[in-house]
């Protein structure tokens, strides 16, 4: 197992300490989400005007939105991703039918052509002896 990082961070102006198996450089981008998040409400005169238990589940609610809405983006791409993923082995396996198919035509034409060419020698044969039994 990965060792545990600590680092600090700034969230609504004090400084919380984090830690966490993921790098530091994630913990600080998790901070500064939250931190982005309370500044963006902060700019609204009557979010500020709200206690601040009102304004922590504020913001709190907005966050669960926010991962719900990702959420189920997730989970569509992940859905259209298996959809074309069956698609695409579908499509291999038809290819793969379809090259079968193919080989089996290309033998019987070659057999075709093979029989083709022995009729043609027979009907030179046969044209042959037509011809010198003419002359006899």
């Amino acid at each position: 197992m990965s060792s545990k990082n600590v680092t600090e961070v700034i969230i609504g102006g004090k400084i919380y300490t984090l830690s966490g198996y993921e790098s530091e450089a994630y913990l600080q981008k998790v901070g500064a989400y939250i931190n982005d998040k309370i500044n963006e409400f902060r700019k609204n005169p009557a979010f500020t005007r709200q206690s601040l238990d009102t304004q922590t589940t504020m913001v709190q609610l907005n966050i669960a939105d926010d991962y719900f809405k990702a959420k189920k983006q997730a989970d569509m791409l992940e859905s259209d991703l298996d959809e074309k993923e069956k698609s695409l082995y579908d499509m291999k396996h038809e290819l793969i039918a379809t090259q079968i198919k193919l080989d089996a035509a290309n033998k019987e034409v070659t057999a075709m052509q093979n029989e083709i060419l022995e009729l043609q020698k027979e009907i030179v044969r046969y044209e042959a002896a037509l011809k010198e039994r003419k002359n006899k």
